[in-house]
This record gives C-alpha cells, sequence and structure tokens, in this order.
C-alpha cells in the first residue's frame, strides 16, 4: 500500500498474510473476487472447469493481506482465505 506520508507506528503494524484457495468446481464466473480483491491478487483463468466457466487463479501468490473479501463477497462459496503467519518477524 502506497501512503502518501509515512505513518507515525509503521513499525508497530503488522501487515497480515494469507494463501487464496479457490474450489474451482464450484466457481460459475461470476469475477465478483477479481473485481473486489484490493490488492489484485485473482484473475480469470484461460481454463474452464466442469461447468464450462474460467475460475479464477491467482496471479500475486503472497500479496494477499487476508481481508476476507473474496470469501464474503462469492455466491458460491468457492473461495476462502487461510490466514498465514510470518515468521521473517520472530
Amino acid at each position: 500500500m502506497k501512503f502518501w506520508r509515512k505513518p507515525l507506528d509503521i513499525d508497530q503494524v503488522k501487515v497480515p498474510h494469507g494463501d487464496v484457495v479457490i474450489i474451482a468446481e464450484r466457481c460459475k464466473g461470476c469475477a465478483f473476487c477479481v473485481e473486489y480483491c484490493p490488492k489484485d491478487v485473482l484473475a480469470l483463468s484461460k481454463d474452464f472447469n466442469k461447468k464450462g466457466y474460467h475460475p479464477p487463479e491467482v496471479i500475486k501468490s503472497g500479496e494477499c493481506v487476508n481481508c476476507n473479501l473474496c470469501e464474503m463477497i462469492c455466491p458460491d462459496f468457492a473461495i476462502y482465505c487461510v490466514a498465514v503467519e510470518d515468521d521473517s518477524a520472530a
């Protein structure tokens, strides 16, 4: 995220990270998750699922901030996020 100024507590803020899990066979290709992802982690794939739709795919691995917006907006419950612990801070 770009700031027009540096926050005063930047050293105290820990940005969460997550892994996006996509259940491709449930997806109907509505692309809500792609449109509403704040970090543009997802894009529609060129592959088809069994229903004939293009499911999303992760294009920016490691950029997910685990906001769970894709999970909340998916009408088919075909996507979810899993929190990842940052080992570099330990």
